[in-house]
């Protein structure tokens, strides 16, 4: 029975292998084909998409983690793959067509060190944010629903139009909308669209890409900074500053303004070294900036904090001496709270 059913098996994979070998298959259907929500997607995405270094890639044999994938194959020390103890040819073979399967299955997109996953709680779809080839222990995190995924793919499709082409994004559909079936498939189709997004450098870098993941955390820890509610607002910094520090964007604006958040937030609860770090770190981002807005108000800042924890804060007095603009004008500059709340965040 169990070699009849090798045999099968045997036989279906080398109807896959020459399969590849026929007309190529586009790899990100059109929306259109994707009517009946994912159902073209490859079930090799039941579960997360991994993206690491090129060349770990080339070191992988398969996927430990993937689900029946045999791993009972060993290497030789000139890299070749070593019979199993029981020298089984025919499973031998079996277990490399698996392999050579699943690394054409993962040869579509450009390796990147971060990882993808979305879950689904009835409406909203909560992804998840790691970096892969680490233990990543603080996962970034968002939820975001079917409507949030269009909009994104309506900005992306304007504004990209050629690069968008090959990008497939699921429909909505007429019936069995709601169904967990259809969700956890729409889930999958979801780590892919935003695995084939990030794989494209322009996308990847553009402002409707990057925000449609932090923009949101933002406004809301900006409210709860205004509202006086310092501790939901620092976990909201808190998931925003790692949702940037994942996309890799630590240098921008955005995350200038993060660090300003977390430095208040932690002020006003009384954690002062902890807030003498963030003043610390935005003004190694700014060491060769003499005329960004937030300049000053982190000197002014980090100086009070280094005073109350006991830290050396003469390079900071120096340097805000040396910044140009009268005395009164420097009396009318905003606090880094003043700073905080009045930025608008669109």
């Amino acid at each position: 029975m169990a070699s009849r059913l090798l045999h099968r098996l045997r036989h279906a994979l080398a109807g896959e292998a020459a399969g590849a070998e026929g007309p190529e298959v586009e790899e990100f259907p059109e929306s259109s084909e994707l009517e009946d929500d994912t159902e073209g997607l490859s079930t090799r995405l039941s579960g997360t998409l991994s993206f690491s270094n090129e060349e770990e890639e080339d070191e992988e044999l398969g996927d430990p983690c993937e689900p029946g994938l045999p791993r009972d194959v060993g290497v030789t020390e000139n890299g070749d793959q070593s019979p199993s103890p029981a020298e089984r040819p025919g499973s031998s073979q079996l277990t490399r067509q698996l392999q050579d399967l699943w690394r054409r299955s993962r040869s579509s997109l450009v390796p990147q060190r971060l990882l993808f996953e979305v879950t689904n709680a009835s409406v909203l779809y909560t992804i998840y944010l790691i970096r892969s080839g680490q233990f990543d222990k603080a996962p970034a995190t968002i939820a975001r629903r079917y409507s949030d995924f269009e909009r994104l793919n309506r900005r992306l499709r304007r504004q990209f139009s050629c690069d968008m082409a090959g990008v497939s994004f699921p429909r909505k559909r007429l019936r069995r909308n709601f169904t967990a079936e259809t969700i956890a498939k729409r889930s999958r189709a979801f780590e892919q669209f935003l695995a084939h997004l990030h794989s494209i450098t322009e996308i990847r870098r553009s402002a409707a890409f990057l925000e449609f993941f932090f923009l949101r955390d933002l406004q809301a820890a900006q409210r709860l900074t205004c509202s006086g509610m310092y501790q939901e607002a620092l976990a909201t910094w808190s998931n925003a500053y790692r949702l940037q520090d994942k996309l890799g964007i630590c240098n921008s604006g955005r995350f200038l303004l993060t660090l300003a958040g977390l430095a208040v937030c932690h002020q006003e609860l009384d954690e002062l070294s902890e807030a003498h770090c963030y003043c610390e770190k935005a003004l190694q981002l700014l060491e060769a900036q003499d005329s960004h807005p937030l300049l000053e108000p982190f000197l002014q800042a980090h100086i009070h904090l280094s005073w109350k924890v006991g830290k050396e804060k003469h390079q900071s007095e120096a340097r805000l001496q040396g910044l140009p603009g009268s005395g009164v004008a420097r009396q009318q500059q905003l606090t880094l709270k003043e700073f905080l709340i009045k930025e608008a965040l669109d």
